[in-house]
């Protein structure tokens, strides 16, 4: 048997390290799949764009939580953590070699899936612990909410440019591959660089709001790129066949994350008892807002219990809402101005051009905000308040 072909056929069946999966001789024959890559992240962008310059409402819900966008993210880097799982798992199993930094990289995606959607709160409907009710601005339980947002964006910042495109121009530079070959560091294709090149001037840039939205997203898909790409290079060097099964990729996330929308606004159960207690809690909530004296400012829109901490407004943890909710025992909802399905109460202070939009609100069965920018919309409940800002 020749040597090559011993060689060959001895390679582990697994996620290879560096070198293998993209050496430059490689590049000139993927471009069908660097199209796809980068091309679908543009789109994405392209998309936001549209959306914002165009249709300002339904970009403002294209970006809010449990919609699309969110669950795309979701799924890409789930997707990404089961594949690196299992090349880890596969490289171990057929080399007793333990590839720290694939199972690494697994575990920082199933960490960025999970706290994406605050690890099933809203779709559970539990309470968090009081500390996230109390120090994660968005009261959620999830840990990024909790460090400073000028950290969080730094972080991310050093994952875009550092992982994505640093690390992988190093591995097209044969003396970096091998120092990543000796301490088993993969790096991402080469032909990511543009896409999470792309994503970091966009999220250092931010444009439009809830840029980090869309920017998460393209990272979800960065990632199941990144970690489908090295497997299918190490068996085949088909380019066309690459190109489609990124395409697939792209389309599985998608196609998930539009059946994950459609299955929760079915299955999760309305409960007349619990719309009952919301609208007589509104109405408390009303009353207190009422007599008491806003802030005379526009473009709040603010979770009620961030409201009261930013704004001094006691009165809403000692007045009608209060006592409503302690009555039926319920102290730590009326101590963070919980809605009964354990989300929080929003207040909406808008005007605009002779528009004003002065409402306090839940989310409501769906735990969704449903509502647009001006009106409550859907299943969300709530009330106007007198006092115009």
């Amino acid at each position: 048997m020749p040597a090559e072909h011993s060689a060959q056929e001895s390679r582990p069946n697994s996620l290879p390290l560096v070198g293998p999966a993209h050496p430059l001789c490689y590049i000139s024959h993927m471009k069908p799949a660097s199209i796809v890559t980068n091309l679908s992240v543009l789109l994405l962008f392209a998309a936001a764009y549209f959306l914002n310059t165009y249709d300002q409402p339904l970009y403002y819900l294209s970006v809010q939580e449990d919609e699309h966008l969110e669950w795309a993210t979701f799924w890409g880097f789930i997707i990404a953590g089961a594949v690196y799982f299992k090349h880890a798992w596969l490289q171990l199993k057929s080399s007793r070699t333990f590839a720290w930094f694939v199972f690494g990289l697994s575990l920082f995606c199933f960490l960025v899936a999970l706290e994406e959607i605050s690890w099933g709160q809203r779709v559970l409907g539990y309470r968090a612990p009081d500390f996230f009710l109390a120090e994660n601005f968005q009261q959620e339980f999830n840990l990024h909410n909790v460090v400073d947002s000028s950290a969080r964006k730094l972080v991310l910042q050093m994952i875009l440019l550092g992982y994505g495109v640093i690390l992988s121009a190093l591995s097209m530079w044969p003396p970096a591959t091998e120092i990543m070959t000796r301490f088993r560091i993969v790096a991402p294709p080469p032909m990511l660089i543009a896409s999470f090149l792309t994503m970091f001037i966009f999220y250092t840039w931010y444009p439009w709001s809830h840029t980090g939205e869309w920017v998460e997203a393209a990272m979800g898909l960065g990632f199941v790129y990144a970690a489908t790409i090295p497997a299918h290079l190490d068996r085949n060097r088909d380019a066309s066949l690459l190109a489609r099964r990124l395409f697939i990729v792209f389309a599985v996330v998608w196609a998930l994350a539009i059946l994950t929308v459609l299955t929760l606004r079915l299955l999760l159960p309305a409960d007349p008892d619990k719309i009952q207690r919301a609208q007589a809690e509104v109405t408390a909530l009303q009353a207190d807002l009422n007599s008491a004296d806003l802030p005379t400012r526009c473009g709040i829109h603010k979770r009620l219990y961030t409201f009261m901490r930013d704004y001094e407004q006691p009165y809403l943890i000692e007045g009608e809402f209060a006592e409503l909710v302690k009555t039926s025992g319920d102290v730590a909802r009326a101590d963070y101005l919980l809605d009964p399905w354990n989300s929080p109460y929003w207040l909406r202070l808008k005007c605009r051009s002779g528009r004003e939009a002065t409402f306090v609100y839940s989310f409501g069965p769906n735990r969704r905000r449903d509502s647009s920018e001006w009106m409550l919309k859907a299943d969300d409940i709530g009330g106007d308040l007198l006092v115009a800002p």
